[in-house]
């Protein structure tokens, strides 16, 4: 469905017909897709750019479209290596054919695992990563989907531990927002995808407990660091929130 949204071609028809239910009750998540995805791009140029980060942890990727991490990442530092984690068949098939190095410097690598399972992402990791050096760890739109949220903050907590000091947490999810978002929650869930459980943004700033905020802190997507649009345009606020942390 997100792919849909995106505008991208990695699609079904059923797939098609469940993002237009939801879309009938929420239209705004077309605009949200797209805010998430311009939200990715903003954030990895500056982790790649000003913050020069060369290594990225990109947790629960889902199917590719456009914008991918490994692409904006590449595009500003071309050695950057960037792993990424799924543990959706589909997605790992398309992943491996679709998201290959822009540069010859880069490494660009997919791990199958579950977000439920942080130790085997870390382990993995290793293999293609050095954690004696920062990381970005990237939760994009994922943490929703841990029903439990003293799960989802003890995940990102042991992910954090294992990355060295000067890493960065980058995290976004929708929030809360109204009985709309909560009707396309509902509508989501019933496509027979694993349900998505809102938060308040009170919430998502636990995800950023003992960290170090990067300015503007977490805030609506479309309001962190806007600097023209890459997918769609920014107009509305979605209820969709996000923010960059440094691990001291």
């Amino acid at each position: 469905m997100w792919n849909y949204w995106l505008g991208g071609k990695d699609n079904y028809e059923v797939d098609r017909a469940a993002g237009d239910a939801v879309a009938a009750s929420y239209p705004q998540i077309v605009t949200l897709a797209r805010q998430s995805r311009q939200f990715l791009a903003r954030a990895v140029r500056v982790l790649a750019g000003a913050l020069g980060v060369h290594q990225f942890l990109d947790v629960g990727t889902g199917l590719p479209t456009m914008l991918n991490t490994h692409e904006v990442a590449q595009a500003v530092l071309p050695d950057a290596r960037v792993v990424y984690v799924d543990n959706d068949p589909i997605v790992l098939a398309h992943a491996r054919s679709l998201l290959t190095n822009t540069t010859p410097e880069g490494v660009t690598a997919y791990i199958d695992a579950d977000v439920h399972d942080p130790e085997t992402i870390i382990a993995d990791a290793r293999n293609i990563l050095n954690f004696d050096e920062p990381i970005a760890v990237m939760f994009l739109g994922i943490l929703g989907y841990v029903p439990d949220l003293g799960e989802a903050k003890s995940i990102v907590t042991r992910v954090l531990d294992a990355v060295a000091p000067g890493s960065y947490l980058l995290v976004r999810d929708n929030t809360d927002s109204g009985d709309s978002v909560r009707e396309a929650a509902d509508r989501y869930a019933e496509s027979g995808v694993d349900p998505y459980h809102l938060r308040t943004v009170e919430q998502l700033h636990e995800f950023f407990t003992g960290l170090e905020m990067v300015e503007p802190g977490l805030v609506p997507v479309e309001r962190w660091r806007p600097d023209g649009t890459d997918v769609g345009t920014v107009a509305e606020h979605t209820g969709d929130h996000g923010g960059l942390g440094r691990k001291p």
